[in-house]
């Protein structure tokens, strides 16, 4: 295998890894709704409406990543989707451990850097469409 053969399968890796662990939160609130999250924009003083938002970014841009598919732009917005997770409802967590000694918030970090990731590096040439070099690939 050359290395460009083995930077696009860690590519889709790292793709299957982000999109397919967060499409699961996505599918939670489409199946069973986003009461809570209407809850918390509302309890923050912002439009009901940005509660849609998590659909977004937990649903539709988990499948364009685990695709490959806009890639750049899907991971940009779970990012921010994960940013304003982190605002939202974490902000208590940010120098806490979990019971396991680990960090409270080492699985949104986790979700963040990793979509930052992809946002750097792109989708690389396995995925749905005609590879190119595109800055939305």
């Amino acid at each position: 295998m050359t290395a460009t053969r083995n930077d696009d399968l860690g590519k889709l890796l790292l793709r299957i890894t982000l999109g397919g662990l967060l499409l699961f939160h996505g599918l939670s609130k489409v199946l069973q709704g986003a009461d809570g999250i209407h809850r918390m924009v509302g309890a923050a003083g912002l439009p009901d409406w940005l509660a849609y938002g998590v659909y977004l970014g937990e649903f539709v841009a988990p499948l364009l990543v685990l695709l490959g598919l806009f890639a750049r732009p899907a991971a940009l917005v779970i990012a921010f989707n994960m940013l304003v997770a982190l605002l939202l409802v974490h902000t208590g967590q940010f120098f806490s451990l979990s019971k396991m000694g680990g960090w409270s918030l080492e699985l949104q970090a986790f979700f963040l850097l990793n979509a930052l990731t992809i946002a750097v590096i792109g989708a690389g040439a396995l995925r749905v469409g005609k590879p190119d070099a595109r800055w939305w690939a």
